[in-house]
């Protein structure tokens, strides 16, 4: 299967399956392209543009994440 039907198939679900679909495939798919720093650099512009367009506030996703675990924080 082409890249090209895998995204025509997956456009063609209704909201709840591609929210579904990404919830299950997105782990799975990151883990490989965490690996490719040159690819994370093609990543990182899209997803800053998908919180943007969402309209959710980068500060307020960064503290989400700081709770959440997420953040880079020195213990002693």
């Amino acid at each position: 299967m082409t890249v090209q039907e895998l995204k025509t198939a997956v456009l063609a679900l209704d909201a709840e399956q591609k929210k579904t679909f990404i919830l299950e495939a997105l782990p799975e798919l990151a883990r490989e392209g965490m690996k490719d720093q040159a690819f994370l650099m093609q990543l990182f512009p899209l997803l800053l543009n998908l919180l943007k367009e969402s309209g959710i506030d980068l500060q307020q996703l960064m503290q989400f994440a700081a709770l959440m675990g997420g953040g880079t924080t020195s213990q002693s």
